[in-house]
């Protein structure tokens, strides 16, 4: 594991998945081309399953989420789940997004998604991505567009108009938060480059779901390259790591599920997130698929551990007294495990317990996550997945700084521990016995 060259083709090709997956749609793209690289066969939801021993397969949902399994025989003894999220936070345009300014300025009307760090994303280059759905002979299609060149930004009031912005500003989003898109000349003209960048004609856009993104392209930094640093690694960095980690597996007894869903960042009540059913159908579609019934599902499920991998808050090099005082996790010393006595994270004595044999035999180092007792901390995907398909859970994640900005900061050594860990995972098999033992079986 302490391959020098080994890490730094790990985190450029991290880079270049987010590079690459500027939202998450694009991020889904990005996975199922690697999937299918790897000879696994795309389901459709609206179409029957039929599944064979041995092979690997992957479902969508509104392209944005994606689960992909390998079953390794039909009589397996459970899932082995590892749950990522696709989105983050950002910004997003309204329709009839243009807004001219005195005849000089067409800026974009946009409403923000998720809890965002307002004001890194002023004084930067943007972009536009998405997928635009269009008119078609046959009825609708979507596409999927990325406007690939710096062509937003939105500026900052110069501090001679406001003397006390140091002092600490509210943003309000419908006021600071809008891009600068062109001059007045430019007016009509968003739409036209959609279409343009869509390989359509304006008239047959119907509708958007479109972001703006950072055009700043991620980069490893520090004095022995020990830092990481780009857009979206909450929570790409730890899908980028479980997929790794999943397609270097070689599941013998359970059933091994790469779950990545969207919109945890809004709460996940969506038909594509983490309080969908998405998960859920999956399982039993296998389970029927493989010829065995309810009480063998439901005994399956008794058999089963997911990890939900969303990444946590490292302690901050200028704000130390944020992080609790005796469980203090820092980049580059391993996956940290999120326990909250308010059940914010699923983590409990068994899941902590299973998680850490799971990378005892990975041989990658872990640590512990608990939020100050005076402070309330985010939560993640677990605990609402755990309300459709009831499995014993622990809730992970790698330390990074600046969470939710639109460039963030991790270390260059815990990408690769997930994917040893989740690799380890994904080959294994535990077995509960009902009375407080429970079995981990290493392949």
């Amino acid at each position: 594991m302490e391959n020098k060259r080994a890490f730094e083709e790990i985190n450029q090709e991290l880079l270049d998945f987010l590079d690459h997956s500027p939202t998450s749609f694009h991020a889904v793209a990005n996975m199922r081309e690697m999937l299918e690289k790897a000879d696994y066969q795309r389901l459709q939801e609206g179409a029957a399953w039929k599944l064979q021993e041995g092979a690997g397969y992957y479902v969508t949902r509104n392209d944005s989420s994606l689960i992909a399994f390998r079953i390794p025989r039909r009589d397996f003894a459970g899932f082995q789940i590892m749950a990522s999220h696709s989105d983050s936070p950002a910004l997003k345009i309204k329709a009839n997004a243009e807004i001219q300014v005195e005849k000089h300025y067409v800026k974009l009307n946009v409403e923000k998604y998720g809890g965002m760090l307002c004001a890194p994303w002023l004084d930067r280059p943007l972009s536009v991505a998405g997928r635009v759905v269009v008119r078609t002979k046959k009825g609708v299609a979507t596409r999927l567009v990325n406007v690939d060149r710096d062509l937003l930004i939105i500026p900052n009031l110069a501090i001679h108009m406001n003397r006390r912005v140091n002092e600490g500003y509210e943003f309000n989003a419908q006021k600071d938060l809008l891009p600068l898109f062109g001059g007045g000349e430019s007016k009509e003209g968003f739409l036209k480059l959609i279409g343009e960048a869509a390989g359509v004609e304006t008239g047959d856009i119907l509708d958007t779901d479109l972001f703006l993104y950072n055009r700043m392209k991620g980069t490893v930094l520090g004095m022995n390259g020990e830092f990481i640093a780009a857009p979206r690694l909450d929570d790409l960095q730890c899908v980028f790591a479980s997929l790794k980690g999943f397609l270097a597996a070689k599941p013998k007894d359970s059933v091994a599920v790469h779950c990545v869903l969207d919109n945890e960042e809004v709460g996940s009540g969506t038909k594509q997130g983490a309080d969908s059913t998405f998960l859920r159908d999956v399982l039993r579609r296998i389970n029927t698929a493989m010829g065995r019934n309810e009480e063998e599902y439901l005994m399956a499920l008794a058999s089963s551990f997911m990890v939900s991998a969303d990444n946590a808050h490292s302690i901050h090099p200028n704000q130390p007294d944020k992080g609790d005082p005796t469980n203090r996790p820092f980049m580059n010393e391993g996956i940290v495990i999120k326990y909250s006595a308010n059940q914010k994270y699923t983590t409990d004595a068994i899941s902590g317990a299973v998680f850490k044999s799971v990378c005892e035999e990975a041989g990658v180092p872990y640590q512990v996550f608990f939020n100050r007792s005076d402070m309330l901390g985010g939560s993640t995907l677990g605990n609402i997945s755990n309300s459709q398909v009831a499995l014993n859970t622990v809730d992970i994640g790698l330390p990074q700084l600046a969470m939710h900005s639109c460039y963030e900061t991790a270390g260059s050594r815990d990408t690769a521990y997930l994917i040893r860990a989740a690799q380890t995972l994904y080959s294994a098999a535990v077995c509960g016995s009902g009375d407080g033992e429970y079995r981990v079986i290493f392949s």
